[in-house]
């Protein structure tokens, strides 16, 4: 009898994803670029997703659980937000954030401060002082530590266009030569809105260090992807850009409804850094889809 109400139960969900999955496919049919995504209703369980378990580049999109790893370090009494961390030339890397442009090499901040700005502004020279105070391997063994293993910190940034330093800070899986495409990081759809998930239930670290995550997510300064079409409508989020890349992780909160998403756009022809890049406006489209199918089943 449980088997029966389980198939059910599975069969309903699927057919309910049906007609969203339909119209994200028509959007992206024409599309110079490959698509990957996973979206889940947090509250009624429905889903849809397209390549959801396929191995993805994550670009800025990793900053996300490095952040967890912070907060967890934080908790365990191995690091305290009041420690300061010094921005230095080795760790300055072009790209997107102000430390590299706007603070003076030998300023200290508070590690809090740092952790804002990788997640607010996705400050990569930020990114790279924490990747220096905990590792790329630590972030990994605390995605183990909370059973997300398709996800992987693989080394530190190195800017962007024709300004890249040297790869430095690898992580064991980094070092792999099957993980070296992916640069930055390697995840999942599925995995990114797991931890989105998880977070949003109050299940990382504590519920009050999840809430505070999710409270610095609704900061994230970049609305040019999954917020772009929701008005003043609360986002969770973070971003990542690459030359062929943009990417989106986060929770729309929409007429009573919690919709976590996580979507990657990778192989676009034309690199283009305006706020109307083919992919953020893609993602934006695709939210939008997956907002109106998802919220109400």
């Amino acid at each position: 009898m449980r088997r029966t109400f389980i198939l059910t139960v599975l069969l309903g969900a699927a057919a309910a994803a049906q007609p969203v999955e339909d119209s994200l496919r028509a959007r992206i049919r024409d599309f110079a670029g490959t698509v990957s995504l996973y979206a889940k209703n947090l509250d009624t369980g429905a889903a849809a997703g397209i390549r959801e378990s396929d191995p993805v580049r994550t670009a800025s999109t990793i900053k996300l659980p490095i952040m967890l790893a912070v907060f967890d370090a934080v908790a365990r009494g191995r690091a305290e937000w009041s420690e300061r961390l010094t921005v230095t030339a080795a760790e300055k890397v072009s790209g997107s954030g102000i430390l590299a442009r706007e603070i003076s090499d030998g300023v200290q901040l508070p590690l809090r401060d740092v952790v804002h700005l990788m997640i607010v502004l996705s400050d990569n020279t930020a990114t790279n002082m924490i990747l220096e105070r905990f590792t790329a391997d630590a972030v990994n063994a605390y995605l183990d530590k909370i059973g997300i293993r398709t996800t992987r910190a693989l080394r530190k940034v190195r800017g962007d266009g024709a300004q890249l330093e040297p790869a430095a800070g690898w992580s064991a899986a980094g070092k792999l030569a099957e993980n070296r495409k992916y640069g930055l990081g390697v995840s999942t759809p599925r995995d990114m809105v797991a931890l989105l998930e998880k977070l949003e239930r109050g299940e990382l670290v504590s519920r009050e260090a999840s809430r505070e995550m999710i409270a610095i997510l609704k900061r994230c300064q970049d609305d040019t992807g999954i917020p772009r079409r929701f008005g003043g409508l609360p986002v969770a989020n973070k971003t990542g850009a690459l030359d062929a890349l943009r990417s989106d992780a986060g929770i729309v909160y929409a007429n009573g409804a919690r919709i976590a998403m996580a979507i990657t756009v990778d192989g676009m022809p034309k690199s283009d850094y305006t706020p109307d890049n083919a992919g953020s406006l893609l993602i934006a489209d695709l939210a939008a889809i997956l907002v109106e199918g998802l919220a109400k089943r």
